[in-house]
């Protein structure tokens, strides 16, 4: 019976300094990945450049952004690199309908006596960020870098009256995904600034909407507020 009670006790003693040391562990690795680890998630609206005579867009063209960026430390400096994964989708609102043919996409004006609610382009994107990084000891943070991205499948929506049946009005609510002529990569620096998990950022898109020739010459830059906890 003794045996048996030193051999529990030794058992639950084991338990325990296991159990110690895989918490041990696991703060250990939670510190490093939050330090490693940086997650965001932000609003941002579009100033779209070289619209098509007669084309307007609204003052804010509200898009969603996310990403996920794994950073290496310069050292014990404030300073670093980092390389990561996002989402992001940007949204044109205007007065305009997308006339996309196999050779020609226009921006085609919706007429002025048109009653419709909305309009608009939206583009989703799957992005690869990269960015050389400063954080200072009173967690001031600066980011500037360089991203691409891969164009995912873009859709138009319309909300309104059907402008073309002029005797026989009906409401529309119309998707449409077939556009072509549309530029698979995106890409242009980027810029943030900001205090602790608060930041505000901008992306100026070197490339084009549309491919060269067979579209209006339509990009943009985009200003919005990033949240990070992470």
């Amino acid at each position: 019976m003794k045996r048996n009670h030193i051999s529990g006790s030794f058992l639950v003693v084991l338990i325990l300094i296991l159990s110690c040391s895989f918490n041990g562990k696991a703060q250990m690795v939670n510190e490093v990945a939050k330090k490693r680890i940086t997650i965001g998630v932000g609003l941002f609206s579009d100033i779209w450049f070289n619209l098509p005579d007669g084309i307007k867009t609204r003052t804010i063209n509200q898009g969603f952004q996310t990403f996920a960026m794994y950073n290496v430390p310069f050292g014990k400096s404030n300073f670093g690199f980092a390389i990561g994964l996002g989402f992001r989708a940007q949204n044109m609102y205007g007065n305009f309908q997308v006339d996309s043919k196999t050779d020609s996409t226009e921006l085609a004006r919706i007429p002025d006596s048109a009653n419709y609610k909305r309009s608009k382009l939206t583009l989703p994107y799957l992005e690869l960020p990269l960015e050389f990084k400063f954080k200072s000891k009173s967690k001031i943070a600066v980011g500037i870098g360089f991203k691409i991205a891969y164009l995912l499948p873009a859709h138009t929506k319309f909300v309104g009256e059907d402008y073309y049946l002029r005797k026989n009005l009906e409401k529309l609510r119309v998707k449409f995904r077939d556009i072509k002529n549309l530029e698979q990569f995106s890409y242009g620096p980027t810029f943030r600034f900001g205090y602790r998990w608060f930041q505000i950022s901008a992306y100026y898109s070197i490339s084009k909407i549309f491919t060269k020739g067979n579209g209006p010459d339509v990009n943009s830059l985009s200003l919005g507020i990033l949240l990070m906890p992470f």
